[in-house]
């Protein structure tokens, strides 16, 4: 089993909206650590994520001190924070995470990513820029099958897009959210006890009416994509001035917490 994880990427891995800036933040790369130490207590852990980062980033700022820890698991999620830019090209975005890939198994590290779910049906107003999820998606699947990483696949099950994963900035999981994407992550690499379950439907809930999916999509407006654009327009990031949150491999204690 494996003894040394090590987790790249943006505030998803980060594990923004599992906690709090107070009590810190847990999310599903923590949760996924949580599984490994349950197996195998000696296991260690380093997150090396920060919100904001775009593939570029994260492959700049995070490769090169992931491989120095030796990891024999490393995760590599990124992409979203470029796919909502108009700069966007998928193209660039999949042979950044390619790189990483290739780095990281060429290291002898087992590797895990996650391809993307549909946005449109999370977020009704973001259905143009949801376009650009299926060709994402197919080149980072093509980049992980030429170096056999384990893909957890966020667009096929429609779990994926139920609104009681996602938070109200519809862009970061949900403390429930982020224990499927855990037990997603766990079934994708394998790992003993954890079965294709993360993909089954919640209970029906009451589908929103007409005019309270336009009263979301105006507070959500409101609330998250009017300073998205601020900080777009003042050129800064999410995650300017923050460093990662675990840099160096430590134990990881259990919890019993969902």
């Amino acid at each position: 089993m494996y003894e040394r994880y090590v987790a790249l990427g943006d505030s998803q891995t980060e594990g923004l909206n599992d906690g709090d800036e107070t009590t810190g933040y847990r999310g599903w790369a923590d949760r996924l650590a949580e599984h490994l130490a349950e197996l195998d207590p000696s296991v260690r852990y380093a997150n090396l994520a920060v919100r904001g980062k775009r593939t570029r980033e994260v492959l700049d700022e995070q490769l090169a001190p992931a491989l120095a820890l030796r990891p024999d698991l490393a995760t590599v999620v990124a992409g979203l924070n470029d796919l909502i830019r108009p700069s966007f090209d998928p193209a660039v975005v999949a042979a950044d995470l390619e790189t990483m890939f290739a780095a990281l198994t060429d290291a002898g590290a087992r590797v895990g990513t996650v391809i993307f779910p549909d946005l449109g049906r999370i977020a009704p107003s973001l259905r143009r820029l949801a376009r650009r999820v299926p060709r994402l998606n197919a080149l980072i699947v093509a980049a992980a099958r030429r170096h056999d990483v384990a893909v957890l696949d966020g667009w096929t099950p429609s779990v994926t897009t139920d609104r009681r994963l996602w938070s109200p900035d519809r862009i970061h999981a949900t403390p429930l959210g982020h224990q499927r994407i855990a037990h997603g992550m766990a079934h994708a690499l394998g790992l003993p006890g954890w079965d294709a379950s993360w993909r089954d439907d919640l209970p029906p809930q009451p589908a929103l009416t007409r005019a309270g999916v336009v009263r979301a999509e105006a507070a959500w407006a409101r609330e998250f994509v009017l300073p998205w654009l601020g900080r777009r327009v003042r050129r800064t990031s999410s995650g300017a001035g923050r460093v990662c949150k675990r840099p160096e491999l430590t134990p990881v204690r259990t919890t019993s917490a969902p």
